[in-house]
């Protein structure tokens, strides 16, 4: 049987993502962003509006990293969620979170979190139901820890994801099946 709930529809599980740019003055600005995904292959893109501190610094350095938040880490990625850039400017170092200069664009890698795509900005959509900041991912890197034979083991990157229905985050850390192969015994 199933029961109406009061509330409104949420996708579940959502990626708990780490936007991190520079400020005007060469300080590291980061945000947590619970609301992005791929547009298409190579294209990331993100539920920003222009009030965030970090989409004005995209659009003036357009530039911007995307890190996935991790269970060691989850009280720095929702402190950097809960606080505004635009009202706390020492925000990152009361984090206690680490940066390094990205490879490829002019934006800052948390040292913190495992896996980094470093994007180019592409385009902004100020539109009702856009979203926002679009951006293509022109490096990855990932930290040796979570590299097996040479590829990311998402078992040991410890990713969260955010529960938008009671507000909590979970690990997500198990392989339970093969995509596109699982389905095959089903096809007749």
């Amino acid at each position: 049987m199933r029961k109406k709930l009061d509330t409104t529809g949420n996708v579940f599980p959502m990626p708990v993502l780490m936007v991190a740019t520079y400020n005007e003055d060469g300080s590291v600005d980061v945000m947590n962003a619970a609301w992005g995904t791929m547009q298409e292959s190579g294209i990331v893109a993100l539920n920003l509006s222009e009030s965030h501190k970090t989409t004005q610094n995209i659009l003036k350095r357009k530039a911007f990293t995307v890190s996935f938040a991790d269970a060691d880490h989850v009280a720095e990625a929702d402190y950097v969620g809960m606080v505004s850039g635009n009202k706390e400017p020492d925000k990152f170092a009361k984090s206690g979170l680490t940066a390094s200069k990205a490879e490829c664009v002019d934006a800052p890698v948390i040292n913190e979190f495992p896996i980094c795509l470093e994007c180019e900005f592409l385009a902004y959509q100020d539109e009702p139901y856009s979203c926002g900041v679009i951006g293509k991912i022109v490096n990855v890197t990932a930290d040796e820890s979570v590299l097996k034979d040479g590829n990311v083991d998402i078992s040991l990157v410890n990713a969260i994801a955010f529960d938008p229905y009671t507000h909590g985050y979970y690990k997500v850390t198990e392989r339970v099946g093969e995509a596109f192969q699982d389905g095959k015994k089903l096809i007749k």
